[in-house]
C-alpha cells in the first residue's frame, strides 16, 4: 500500500515571479494567522488541562478521574501538535521572506 503525504505539510512551492507589495502583505497575513492558530492550540490545551484539574479536585466526580487523565493526554498532544505545526509553517514562510530580501538586493544592484 502506498503511503499518502499531506499536501499542506509537505508541499514545495517555488516562486517564479517577482514578489510585489500585495504578495508581501499576503505573507504577513499568513504569518499572523499562523501565530493566531498556534495560540489557539495552546489556549485549547490549557482549557483541557484546567478541566482535568477540576475533575480531579471535585469529590463528587471521583469515579471520572480516568476522564481527567484523558484530558491531560489530549492537552499535551494539542500543545505539541500546535508547536510542531507552527514551526513547519514558519520555516516555509521564512524561505519566501529570504527570497523577497534576495530580490530587493538584486534590484538595488541593477
Amino acid at each position: 500500500m502506498k503511503k499518502k503525504k499531506f499536501r499542506r505539510l509537505n508541499s514545495d512551492f517555488e516562486v517564479k515571479e517577482k514578489i510585489i507589495l500585495r504578495d508581501f502583505l499576503a505573507m504577513e497575513r499568513t504569518t499572523l494567522a499562523n501565530e493566531r492558530t498556534f495560540f489557539s492550540y495552546i489556549r485549547t490545551g490549557l482549557y483541557l488541562t484546567i478541566a482535568g484539574i477540576g475533575i480531579m479536585e471535585l469529590d463528587n466526580l471521583e469515579s471520572l478521574q480516568w476522564l481527567a487523565y484523558i484530558l491531560y493526554a489530549i492537552s499535551a498532544f494539542l500543545i505539541s501538535f500546535g508547536f510542531i505545526r507552527y514551526n513547519i509553517v514558519q520555516k516555509k514562510l521564512s524561505r519566501f521572506y529570504d527570497r523577497v530580501e534576495t530580490d530587493k538586493i538584486n534590484e538595488k544592484d541593477k
